[in-house]
């Protein structure tokens, strides 16, 4: 077992005593804030793809393989239903499978009316609409569970010449995501709007900012995927419609250091003091895998590479989350390396009393034996970056507008290269749009040309302080350690036109600490 994996574990040992109410000698403290807790499920699923999907197959062929993934679905509910889930989240792509072309991928659509138009439950009308034997299975599996369920599906609508956005081939064929109330009732669809390379897929002429209600903790957002890293859906959803709980099915490969699929969900969560409920599908070959329920301040998660197995995460989530304690204005903390961020910041000398005299270090004496600047491939962007040497040590790069710095300290030296890394640019392999990013990452070796390798185990402990003049307010703070170890900041926020991360006392060895923002407008 992994370390994430075996701190997964630990987390919902201690969400089971939670949740099934065993006696731990705080019965009527956990009954009475029962009331302020939800219990949540994502399911990592290993799919049964089709052995050739560019193959034209008929509707009953496809029906075939996909119920053999609802099959693996419904065992899921009725193990989260024991368990008292009242809402559980599926991968996107989980059902019929992923690389079809336009044509193939047809015999395994649904037809989807629209749910603000059409009011239906598919488990009890299922004669209603034709082609529609997934959305039937799925309706009943939210009956059978007693519990809302979120799964992803591919789906068409037939459209007329007239219209201008009409395909030759008279329909619309979109990928969908489609939440169920626990009666079966279809409450509403999100039609992916950013499309990551899925040529059988169109975008939907308007965007979807879908919202739905539930009885049990209010409103939740829905979005898929590469929808994470734009402006449309994801942040116009939870800036005017003020969701506090995100579900997110997604089929995310994971990319080191700065776009691992558990890695952004939870940073999405700590940026905007929300809670995700994020559900990928399981392919370690493809290097698909990484799930989590994520509030502000605790994660649930799996990531495993090498178990060929899906997995179920079950977690009891506040219907209010607290955001991240700390992430406004920190000035006024008396905490030493604190204090000298902050005269750093003002530019004024740091001075410290001992005993008999008064000590003062202008910040510049840090850098009187700057290290050498070099350049280095990270996520196909050209980083600038300067070397971390030394047990202690105040640092800084630059390029186009944004300046990164670095204020650091470490209990012993490990025998791993680091580097602080800067990229303001547009990024355009495999999407295009803008990033501003500060990274400090463990290297894949000792040479400079390592800095940038995709690494997962790191022995290098830091107390440090990463700041950038940011010409963003969306930053999401990426933050692993070994063994693929979620860790929390222990303070972000703005100082001086500054955005700034601090951390102390990691947990094991830090692979990836980010801020990792987003210039929307500039895409």
């Amino acid at each position: 077992m992994s370390g994430a994996r075996s701190k997964l574990a630990l987390f919902l040992c201690g969400c089971y005593v939670v949740a099934l109410g065993a006696h731990t000698g705080k019965e009527s403290v956990a009954e009475h804030h029962e009331a302020e807790y939800y219990v949540a499920a994502v399911y990592e699923h290993p799919s049964i793809l089709s052995p050739n999907p560019l193959a034209l197959i008929s509707r009953q062929e496809a029906l075939e393989l996909m119920n053999r993934n609802l099959d693996i679905y419904e065992q899921q509910v009725m193990t989260a239903a024991q368990k008292g889930v009242q809402i559980i989240v599926f991968p996107e792509d989980g059902i019929h499978g992923f690389n079809f072309t336009r044509t193939s991928i047809y015999p395994f659509l649904d037809f989807m009316p629209s749910p603000q138009v059409v009011g239906w439950n598919p488990c009890l009308e299922p004669r209603r609409f034709n082609d529609t034997e997934v959305l039937q299975r799925l309706s009943c599996m939210a009956i059978e569970g007693d519990m809302f369920l979120v799964a992803n599906l591919g789906t068409k609508q037939p459209c007329h010449s007239s219209d201008p956005g009409c395909p030759n081939d008279g329909r619309y064929q979109f990928n969908t995501n489609v939440v169920f109330s626990n009666k079966g009732t279809l409450v509403d669809r999100y039609r992916k709007h950013n499309l990551y390379f899925e040529a059988a897929f169109d975008v939907p002429l308007n965007v979807d900012h879908i919202t739905f209600d539930t009885p049990f903790a209010g409103r939740f957002g829905i979005f898929t995927c590469f929808d994470i890293l734009f402006f449309d859906p994801a942040i116009r959803l939870l800036r005017d419609y003020k969701v506090k709980h995100v579900v997110y099915p997604t089929a995310w490969m994971n990319q080191l250091p700065l776009l691992a699929a558990i890695e952004i969900q939870k940073a999405f969560a700590v940026a905007f003091g929300i809670n995700v409920l994020a559900a990928n599908v399981h392919h370690p070959v493809l290097g698909m895998t990484g799930s989590g329920i994520h509030t502000p301040l605790e994660s649930f998660w799996y990531h495993d590479m090498e178990n060929p197995e899906g997995h179920l995460i079950i977690a009891r989530v506040a219907k209010n989350p607290v955001g991240l304690i700390g992430a406004q204005n920190a000035t006024g903390e008396t905490d030493p390396s604190h204090s000298k961020f902050l005269k750093i910041l003002s530019g004024d000398p740091y001075c410290e009393k001992d005993a008999q005299e008064v000590h003062c270090d202008e910040a510049t004496k840090w850098n009187m034996n700057a290290p050498p600047t070099f350049h280095s491939e990270m996520m196909y962007d050209n980083f600038t970056l300067v070397p971390v040497w030394g047990k202690e040590g105040y640092l800084h790069v630059c390029s186009n507008g944004l300046c990164c710095y670095l204020l650091y300290e470490r209990p012993t030296l490990s025998e791993e290269l680091y580097a602080l890394g800067v990229f303001d640019g547009l990024h355009t392999v495999h999407g295009t749009y803008y990033i501003q990013v500060c990274a400090l990452v463990r290297c894949g070796g000792l040479g400079f040309d390592t800095c940038g390798q995709e690494i997962t185990e790191a022995t290098g402990i830091f107390e440090f302080h990463l700041w950038g003049n940011f010409s963003t307010s969306y930053i999401f703070p990426l933050f692993l350690t070994s063994g693929m170890t979620l860790e929390v900041p222990d303070q972000l926020g703005w100082e001086k036109d500054h955005y700034f991360l601090r951390k102390s006392g990691l947990s094991s060895g830090l692979v990836t600490a980010a801020l990792y923002g987003r210039l929307y407008e500039r895409d």
